[in-house]
C-alpha cells in the first residue's frame, strides 16, 4: 500500500520551528510554533534568546495578556503539576475484577515505586468502548458505582483528578448540551480538571461555564494551544511534539512560566527525547502505559528517569516558575562536544543546571565552567549518564544553603540511573474454558475436529486486536493506517468436535435459568436491566443485559460453555446460525487479560449502530469472520442492550455418529 506519509516520521505539524537570528522573525509564525528550535551553533544562541524574549514580550501585548487565570489561588496546584497518568478506568492495577472493586492504593503504590509518585490522574473512561449501545459518555462515568469514592480516595492520596471530554460524541443518547453535562459532572464529582480529547482548546464561554461549577477547574487542550488562548487554560497536553537535535524551548511554556505541559508520546518505546525536553524546560511528563488497551509499558531507564526528574522538580518549584531561566545555557566546550545541554536557572544567589545527555555514552567530564562557590551534583552520579539527565545546583558564596536541600540530597541517593532500555513486553493470556459436561442441543451446528485455518477482518483501531501496540515507534496515527479495514488469519486445532448453539439464548430461556437455580450475580448493577418487575416484555428476544460471568453461569447450568470466537466462526461460516431479532453481539470464551487490560472478542454484530464519529465501537450485522475487541469494563458496565450470547458443548465422538 502506499502511504501518503511516513508514520515514523513527524508530520510537519509535529516538527519544531526554525528561529531566525538574523533579521525580523516573522511573529505568525512564532506564535504558531510547538517548540522553538535550538541553534546548532552556540554562537547564535545569545541571538536567538534575544529573539525569544522580544517575541514574549510582543505577542503578550498583542494578546493582551493577564495571566489572572493562573492568579487563581484554587487552580495554582497545576503548575506544579510535574506528573500526571493517563488511566482506563478498568486497569488491572486500578480495578480488581476477581474482587470487583476498585484497587487506588495498588495504582499509587506501583506509580510510586516506579516513577516517583503522580501529581494527577486523568480517569479514561468511555472511548473505545462508547458506542456499543446508545450510553454517551456521561453515562460512562455517572453509571459507575463507587467513582465518587475513587476520586475521593485519589484526593486523599494527594492526587488530583481529571474527567475526560469527548467533542466527537454526537451520535449517543442525547440529554442536556455538552457545556451544561459537563459541568454538573465537574461539580458532582469534584473534579479538578478537564482533559480536551481532540481539542487544543475550550472557548471563551465554555471556560467560563466550567469556572462558575468549579472555581479553579483547570483544562488541559491536547496538542498545541494556541498562544492568545494560554491565557485561559492552565495546562496543555504535549502530545507528539517533535524537538530539534540541539532541544529547544516551548512555545507555550516561554510565553508564560507557569503554565504547566505534559509531553507524551504514546506509541514510542523510547522516551528519552521528550523526558529530556520536559527536563530542560522545567515542565511535566505524562506517563501512559496502557493507550487504550494496547500495552505501551515505559522501560526500567526512562521511568529512573521520570523518578529523578520530578523528584527533584517538586523541590525545586520556585526556580523553576520564578528564576530566570536560560535555555541552551554555556557548558564547557567538552560537554557541547558530546552532545551535553542544559537550562540555567537562578534566584536569590541559587543557581540549577538541569542538564541533558543526548549521546549514548556516559559523560565524567566538567559541565559548567568554574564558578567558585558550592557546587552539588544532586543526582551523586559523578557523571551524566548516556541517555540520561543530570542535576547541578550552585549555592553562591553568601547565599544560604536551600532547606529543601538536605532531603532531597537523601531522597535522591536511592535513586540511581538505570540503563536498562528494554522494553517491558506482556502477552495477553486467553482464559482456557473448562470442559462441558452436558449433551447438545438437537439443532446445534457441530464444528469437526481437526486443524482450521481462519481469515479474520476487523477495522484497525488503538486498541489494537491480539498482541502488541499497533503503532510501535509511530507518531499520530492517521488514515489511511487507523480505521482502515484489516485482516489476519488464525490457525488453531480442535481436538474434539465441538457443538454452538444455532440461536442465541432468549430472555424466556433465561428466566428459566433464574427460576431453577436462583442466580443472583456477585454485581448485580445493569443486570437484565430491561426487563420490568423481574420478567422480560419480550421473551423470544435474545436475552441482553448480562455479561461473561452470567453467560457463563447460563451455559454451564446447560452442561455447556461459552464458544470461543474460532468457534463461532467455524460454526457461523457454516450458514447454520440463526440471528435474533434485534440483532445483537454474541460474548465468546475468548477473553484475554496481559495483567493491565482485560477484552474479549465480539462476533456477529448488532443492529445498533452509533453514527457522527470514527472513534465509535462497530455497529451493524457483520458476516461471522468480523471480530471486535472489547474492553471490559467492571462492575456491570459490560451488561449492555446490544450483546448476548450463544452455548457450546464439546461433543464425543459417539455422539456426534449419532
Amino acid at each position: 500500500m502506499n502511504y501518503a506519509f511516513d508514520p515514523l516520521v513527524p508530520r510537519p505539524i509535529d516538527r519544531q520551528t526554525e528561529v531566525p537570528v538574523t533579521g525580523t522573525p516573522d511573529a505568525a509564525v512564532l506564535d504558531e510554533a510547538k517548540i522553538f528550535a535550538g541553534p546548532s551553533d552556540p554562537a547564535d544562541r545569545p541571538a536567538w534568546r534575544r529573539i525569544l524574549h522580544e517575541w514574549r514580550e510582543d505577542a503578550r501585548s498583542r494578546h493582551d495578556y493577564t495571566g489572572a487565570a493562573y492568579d487563581r489561588p484554587a487552580a495554582a496546584w497545576a503548575m506544579r503539576c510535574y506528573s500526571v497518568a493517563q488511566v482506563w478506568l478498568w486497569d488491572e492495577l486500578l480495578y480488581s475484577f476477581e474482587e470487583k472493586r476498585f484497587t487506588p492504593d495498588r495504582f499509587i503504590a506501583d506509580a510510586r515505586e516506579r516513577f516517583g509518585g503522580l501529581d494527577a490522574v486523568v480517569l479514561w473512561h468511555a472511548y473505545p468502548v462508547i458506542g456499543l449501545d446508545d450510553r454517551n459518555q456521561w453515562d460512562f462515568y455517572r453509571d459507575v458505582p463507587g467513582l465518587s469514592r475513587l476520586v475521593e480516595a485519589l484526593h486523599d492520596a494527594g492526587l488530583r483528578v481529571f474527567v475526560d471530554y469527548n467533542p466527537w460524541d454526537v451520535g449517543t443518547r442525547r440529554g442536556a448540551d455538552d457545556l451544561t453535562e459537563l459541568a454538573a459532572l465537574v461539580a458532582d464529582f469534584d473534579v479538578d480538571g478537564v482533559f480536551l480529547d481532540t481539542l487544543k482548546k475550550a472557548e471563551p464561554e465554555f471556560v467560563a461555564r466550567l469556572e462558575r461549577a468549579r472555581p479553579g477547574i483547570v483544562l488541559e487542550g491536547e496538542s498545541k494551544l494556541p498562544v492568545e488562548r494560554i491565557e485561559d487554560h492552565s495546562c496543555s497536553w504535549a502530545q507528539f511534539f517533535a524537538d530539534s537535535p540541539v532541544p529547544g524551548v516551548l512555545r507555550a511554556r516561554w510565553y508564560e512560566r507557569r503554565h504547566m505541559q505534559h509531553h507524551v508520546r504514546r506509541w514510542h518505546r523510547d522516551h528519552t527525547e521528550e523526558l529530556h525536553s520536559a527536563w530542560l524546560n522545567g515542565v511535566g511528563v505524562m506517563v501512559w502505559e496502557v493507550v487504550f488497551g494496547v500495552w505501551v509499558g515505559w522501560s526500567r531507564r526512562d521511568a529512573a528517569t521520570v523518578r529523578r526528574m520530578v523528584t527533584v522538580q517538586r523541590a525545586v518549584g520556585d526556580l523553576l516558575l520564578t528564576g530566570e531561566w536560560t535555555p541552551l545555557a554555556e557548558l564547557t566546550g567538552q560537554a557541547e562536544a558530546a552532545g551535553v545541554y542544559a537550562s540555567r536557572w537562578e534566584l536569590d544567589g541559587l543557581t540549577l543546571w538541569t542538564v541533558v545527555n543526548r549521546g549514548e555514552q556516559d559523560y565524567a567530564g566538567a559541565v559548567i565552567p568554574d564558578s567558585g562557590g558550592r557546587l552539588v551534583d544532586l543526582f551523586g552520579d559523578g557523571v551524566v549518564p548516556g541517555r540520561g539527565i543530570g542535576a547541578l545546583l550552585h549555592i553562591a558564596p553568601g547565599a544560604a544553603e536551600p532547606v529543601w536541600l538536605p532531603e532531597l540530597l537523601e531522597v535522591l541517593r536511592g535513586m540511581r540511573h538505570d540503563s536498562d532500555a528494554r522494553f517491558p513486553h506482556r502477552l495477553a493470556i486467553r482464559r482456557t474454558p473448562g470442559p462441558s459436561t452436558g449433551a447438545a442441543e438437537p439443532d446445534a451446528v457441530v464444528v469437526p475436529a481437526g486443524r482450521y485455518v481462519l481469515t479474520v477482518r476487523y477495522r484497525a483501531r488503538e486498541t489494537g486486536m491480539y498482541q502488541g501496540a499497533p503503532y510501535v515507534d509511530e507518531w499520530k496515527p492517521l488514515p489511511p493506517r487507523l480505521h482502515d479495514a484489516r485482516t489476519l488469519q488464525r490457525d488453531g486445532e480442535l481436538a474434539a468436535p465441538v457443538a454452538v448453539a444455532a440461536s442465541e439464548v432468549t430472555n424466556a430461556q433465561f428466566a428459566e435459568f433464574l427460576e431453577a437455580t436462583g442466580y443472583r450475580p456477585a454485581e448485580p448493577h445493569r443486570f437484565l436491566a430491561h426487563w420490568t418487575d423481574g420478567r422480560p416484555s419480550t421473551p423470544d428476544a435474545p436475552v441482553s443485559f448480562v455479561d461473561l460471568d452470567d453467560a457463563r453461569a447460563y451455559c454451564a447450568w446447560r452442561g455447556g460453555r461459552l464458544p470461543t470466537e474460532d468457534e463461532w466462526q467455524l460454526a457461523g461460516e457454516s450458514g447454520r446460525l440463526r440471528r435474533g431479532e434485534p440483532a445483537v453481539w454474541n460474548w465468546t470464551e475468548s477473553e484475554h487479560s496481559d495483567g493491565r487490560t482485560r477484552f474479549v472478542m465480539l462476533k456477529g454484530g448488532c443492529d445498533h449502530r452509533a453514527e457522527g464519529a470514527d472513534w465509535y465501537l462497530e455497529g451493524g450485522r457483520q458476516d461471522p469472520d468480523f471480530s471486535v475487541k472489547l474492553l471490559l469494563p467492571g462492575l456491570g458496565l459490560a451488561r449492555s442492550a446490544t450483546v448476548s450470547f450463544r452455548c457450546a458443548w464439546d461433543v464425543s465422538t459417539v455422539e456426534e455418529v449419532r
